[in-house]
C-alpha cells in the first residue's frame, strides 16, 4: 500500500484531497504545518484570520479522527520565518513586490514538507490546491495542468516546481469543481465543510502589511518625494514600502486628475506618478526561472503568460538570453508589471514554466 502525507491547513480543499485520498486505497497521514511563533497565532485568533491560526489545527485534526487517519503538527516556523516572511520583508525594502504564496510552496510545502515526507518512508505528500499532475510519455517529463475548475487555477503559484518534486506530489482535486469538493465534504459530515476560503497574506492577518514590515524589521521607512515622469516634484510620500506600481487610491495627493505609480526607486527614495498609459510596457525580463514541460528553451517559444495571479494569460514570446533570464516580448502591451511578482508561461493547459520579474 502506498502511503502518502496530506498537508492539512484545516481548510475544506486539503480535508477533501485526504478523504479521496483514503479511499483511494493510499495509506494517509495528515500533516498540518506550524508556521508561526506562538504569540503570532495568538494575534490571527484575535484578529479572525483562518489560516494557520489554532483552530485550523483542531479542524485538521477533527477531520483525521473521523476519517481515521494519524494526524501530526510539524514545526517549521524558523523556515517560514527565513524564506517566507523575511524574503516578503527584503523585497519590499528592495523596492519590490512579492508573492509570498509562492516562496511558501517553493521553500515550505515542496520541499521541507516532502523532505520529511521521504525520510519518514513516505511515497508522495499531497495538497488540496487546484491543479492537474501528469507524465507526458512523449517527453519524459511530469507536466503542471491547469485544474478542471479553471476559477480556482492554482498553477500561477505552483511553477517553481521541479520534475523530482512532481514524482512524489499528488493533487487530488484536479478534476473536481469546488461545489463538488464542498459537497463531498459535507456528505462526509466534515466540521469544516462550510468552511471560508482563507484570503490575503496568512501572516498579516488585518492587512496591513506597512506596520508588518516595520515590526518585522524594527526600522521606520523614510518619507521621500512623488515625482512626476520629467522627473517634477510634485509631493511626499509616505514611504516607499506604501505603494506598488499600477496603484491609484490612498496616495496621498492631488493633482486634480487621475494618477498611478509607474515606478518606484530605491536610491532615490522617489515613487513616480503618472498617467494609466504610463503604466503599459510590452515586454519584460524574468529571472530565477524553473522550467517544467521542457527541460530548456533554446529558440523563442510561443506561449500564453500572465503577471499576476488573478490576470488572464495573454499571447508572448519567450527567449532565452543565455544568462539564466529569459525575455518575455508580449503581442500587446501589459498593464502594470511589477517588479518582484511572477510570470508564468503556458502552452494550452500546461505550464511550461515562470519565474520573477526582474
Amino acid at each position: 500500500m502506498k502511503k502518502v502525507m496530506v498537508g492539512m491547513s484545516g481548510g475544506v480543499d486539503s480535508s477533501v484531497a485526504a478523504l479521496l485520498l483514503r479511499e483511494q486505497g493510499f495509506e494517509v497521514m495528515g500533516v498540518t504545518l506550524k508556521l508561526f511563533g506562538d504569540e503570532d497565532i495568538v494575534q490571527a485568533e484575535k484578529d479572525g484570520k483562518t489560516c494557520c491560526a489554532l483552530s485550523d489545527v483542531e479542524d485538521a485534526r477533527s477531520v483525521a479522527y473521523r476519517l481515521g487517519f494519524e494526524h501530526l503538527v510539524f514545526n517549521f516556523k524558523d523556515c517560514f520565518r527565513e524564506c517566507v516572511m523575511k524574503k516578503f520583508t527584503d523585497s519590499y525594502l528592495c523596492g519590490r513586490t512579492p508573492n509570498p504564496c509562492i516562496e511558501c510552496n517553493r521553500h515550505v510545502k515542496f520541499d521541507k514538507m516532502l523532505r520529511r515526507a521521504l525520510e519518514l518512508g513516505y511515497d508522495f505528500i499531497a495538497t488540496g490546491h487546484y491543479a492537474v499532475k501528469e507524465f507526458g510519455e512523449n517527453s519524459g517529463r511530469y507536466i503542471l495542468k491547469r485544474p478542471k475548475d479553471r476559477s480556482k487555477d492554482q498553477t500561477y503559484v505552483l511553477y517553481s516546481l521541479t520534475q523530482e518534486q512532481l514524482k512524489h506530489i499528488i493533487f487530488p482535486l484536479g478534476g473536481l469543481e469546488k461545489s463538488e469538493v464542498r459537497r463531498i465534504a459535507e456528505n462526509a459530515g466534515l466540521v469544516n465543510s462550510g468552511k471560508p476560503d482563507s484570503q490575503d497574506i496568512c501572516f498579516v492577518p488585518d492587512g496591513d502589511y506597512v506596520r508588518f514590515i516595520e515590526k518585522f524589521t524594527g526600522t521606520t521607512v523614510p518619507e521621500g518625494d512623488f515625482v512626476s515622469t520629467d522627473g517634477k516634484v510634485l509631493g511626499t510620500h509616505k514611504g516607499i514600502i506604501n505603494y506598488t506600481v499600477g496603484q491609484r487610491k490612498g496616495l496621498g495627493i492631488s493633482l486634480g486628475k487621475p494618477a498611478y505609480v509607474v515606478k518606484k526607486d530605491i536610491s532615490a527614495n522617489t515613487v513616480t506618478l503618472g498617467d494609466e498609459k504610463d503604466l503599459y510596457t510590452s515586454s519584460l525580463i524574468a529571472e530565477d526561472v524553473n522550467l517544467i514541460s521542457v527541460a530548456e528553451i533554446t529558440r523563442p517559444m510561443k506561449v500564453t503568460a500572465k503577471t499576476r495571479y488573478s490576470q488572464n494569460e495573454q499571447p508572448a514570446i519567450v527567449s532565452a538570453l543565455g544568462n539564466g533570464e529569459y525575455l518575455v516580448e508580449f503581442d500587446s502591451p501589459q498593464r502594470a508589471v511589477t517588479s518582484g511578482q511572477a510570470v508564468v508561461f503556458y502552452d494550452g493547459d500546461v505550464v511550461v514554466g515562470g519565474g520573477t520579474i526582474k
